[in-house]
């Protein structure tokens, strides 16, 4: 006779139970095995000795394995025209190029760089001789409070040079056809360097500006 479904029931939960507790047991063996004799495990080197190339010229640091891009050229090389804005990558405010590319550089560790070159805010242009990019965002008044304007003049240069390299984007509708300097493409392309003031009327018109101009 068959036993009673309930007692089947329990048998089967007491034999899952049995397992995992199996499993959790082979695990912290191996973990306790893998301590070394003063009963911590072994761990590599915390820090590492780079050079990076900012703005032309090359800087020796030693950082934290976990410090980021972002970090390391605010509190290292006191570079803080790069802003810290949500540190989670979805402001744009910390945007920088590292070998021609825009980057959000709270996203990338510092110890992926040794080697690389970085252009910040600060390699760009000064108020006396200003970039191109910054004198259009003055003359359009592309910014309020200004936290976040660094980020976007990044940005802002590297879209007329993705439009131009023929690198489509989200709103691109022919992938055959040479890329149009739209008000769509730059929109779609600045979208994620975020302004809490809400200058994007603004900026759109300081980019469309220089990209005229580069004609």
């Amino acid at each position: 006779m068959s036993p009673p479904p309930i007692e089947f029931e329990l048998r089967r939960r007491t034999l899952l139970v049995g397992t995992a507790a199996a499993a959790l047991g082979a695990g912290v063996g191996r973990s306790v095995g893998a301590q070394t004799d003063n009963g911590t495990a072994p761990a590599g080197p915390e820090t590492t000795d780079i050079t990076v190339t900012v703005n032309g010229t090359p800087q020796d640091m030693t950082v934290d394995n976990r410090v980021t891009l972002l970090d390391a050229l605010r509190e290292h090389l006191h570079l803080t025209g790069t802003k810290k804005g949500c540190d989670h990558g979805q402001c744009g405010a910390c945007t920088c190029t590292v070998n021609g590319s825009r980057i959000n550089s709270c996203l990338s560790l510092a110890v992926m760089h040794d080697g690389d070159e970085v252009e910040t805010i600060e390699g760009l242009g000064t108020p006396d001789q200003m970039e191109p990019m910054q004198a259009a965002f003055v003359e359009h008044d592309g910014f309020q409070c200004g936290y976040c304007t660094p980020g976007q003049i990044s940005s802002a240069r590297k879209v007329i040079e993705e439009i131009r390299a023929g690198i489509p984007s989200h709103v691109t509708a022919d992938l055959t056809a040479e890329i149009a300097m739209t008000d769509a493409e730059i929109r779609e392309r600045m979208s994620g360097n975020i302004c809490r003031c809400g200058a994007y009327s603004n900026i759109l018109a300081a980019i469309t500006q220089v990209a005229e101009e580069q004609t």
